[in-house]
């Protein structure tokens, strides 16, 4: 177990907080998605509520490490004055760190919140640059990190400065390491993985440490098509991770030696082009015509993997079923997702497209957890150290 801000004393003390405010926005300026913000509040308010001077920092965008005001984080800065119902103090500096920005974290009387600039504004925040590391280290007494996002990162904000204090989690990553956590070591069984997108290669790592803990796994999205194609099948147009097809062979061996209800789709609806409105139709999954390109799952995979849902008392989920982005091809990623809503399991959305789809289709309230880090869930799923997260404090 990893310290929590509520394992320490923050009473009167400056406070630097990691978050993750890499938030998208438009040409004008304007937030067009405050999720990120709005997760980091409840870690942000406790800070308020027990008298911290409380500094915030995050990255934005890609500056390439050099000022870049097209990625100011002034629009979080009024984002999070308005939640918050307070002004939070922010000082611009292409420097991020400067003479200005220590006087004003000086200045923060308890219950006070600070945000500073983008941190990419500076070549060594991806770095993990020690005398960045130092700088940030310098305005404050106690870190706590709380962008699960990043955490898969050790930059200088995530890693480097828990060198110079002391660390301990926000409500934010605590509630990551708990549900990713329990649903791989101790969870409620069947354990179901759900495991979509397109390449083989990026799931790898994930499916060889999931053999060993899931009691079924269910193959979906682009990724079937290789699976597919190991098994003979004509596959069509459809996307091929070519350099894993040996691979996918050996990942389904293994998984049925080892007991694992290993499912693919039964069939696909197939289209003539990657267009929304080209023709297309259904077909099983070793009937795809040659000038076809599998799109999505069909009914008959629906309900295949629906019953297989209904089982299941704990389920992760990371990667489409279909191109859910074209209205045409998101029926069988809907499908998941609203058997998912109905279960009574431990429902967890492993970030990245499957979190977008779960948002797109307004079920996100009915998970049990929506990971905020592609990326990073994605790593601890495999049984990867997280440097972010490593650096916290034990109990």
């Amino acid at each position: 177990m990893k310290m929590t801000v509520k394992d320490i004393d923050v009473k009167g003390k400056r406070v630097i907080v990691r978050c993750d405010f890499n938030v998208p926005i438009d040409e004008s300026g304007r937030i067009t998605d405050e999720t990120r913000v709005i997760g980091s509040l409840p870690t942000i308010r406790y800070l308020v509520e027990q008298g911290a001077k409380t500094i915030l920092m995050s990255h934005m965008g890609r500056p390439d490490g050099a000022p870049d005001m097209k990625y100011t984080l002034q629009p979080v800065a009024d984002s999070l004055s308005a939640h918050l119902g307070q002004k939070a103090v922010f000082v611009s500096s292409p420097t991020v760190v400067d003479e200005a920005v220590r006087a004003a974290a000086e200045r923060l009387e308890g219950g006070q919140v600070m945000l500073l600039e983008n941190l990419r504004f500076r070549k060594e925040e991806t770095k993990n640059g020690e005398e960045f590391s130092k700088e940030l280290a310098s305005l404050a007494e106690i870190y706590v990190n709380d962008a699960f996002g990043t955490a898969h990162r050790a930059h200088a904000s995530t890693a480097g400065i828990a060198a110079f204090l002391p660390a301990v989690s926000g409500f934010l990553i605590e509630k990551e390491v708990k549900f990713l956590g329990e649903a791989v070591e101790n969870p409620a069984r069947p354990l179901l993985a759900i495991l979509g997108g397109a390449k083989v290669k990026d799931k790898i790592p994930v499916i060889e440490n999931l053999i060993g803990k899931v009691d079924a796994l269910i193959i979906g999205g682009g990724m079937a098509y290789t699976f597919f194609k190991a098994m003979g099948y004509e596959i069509g147009l459809s996307i091929l991770d070519e350099d894993s097809v040996g691979l996918a062979n050996s990942l389904a061996d293994a998984a049925r030696a080892k007991g694992v209800e290993f499912i693919l789709p039964v069939d696909v609806k197939a289209a003539l082009a990657f267009d929304n409105d080209a023709e297309a139709g259904y077909c099983d999954a070793d009937k795809i015509p040659a000038d076809r390109m599998g799109l999505d799952i069909g009914p008959k995979s629906i309900e295949l993997f629906t019953s297989v849902i209904k089982k299941a008392k704990t389920i992760i989920w990371n990667g489409p079923m279909g191109v859910f982005e074209k209205p045409n091809f998101a029926a069988g990623t809907l499908a998941v997702a609203q058997a998912m809503a109905a279960s009574d399991a431990v429902t967890i959305i492993g970030g990245g497209d499957s979190a977008a789809a779960v948002e797109q289709f307004g079920l996100g309230e009915k998970m049990s957890h929506i990971s905020t880090g592609g990326g990073a869930s994605l790593e601890f799923l495999e049984g990867r150290t997280l440097p972010g997260i490593a650096v916290i404090k034990d109990k």
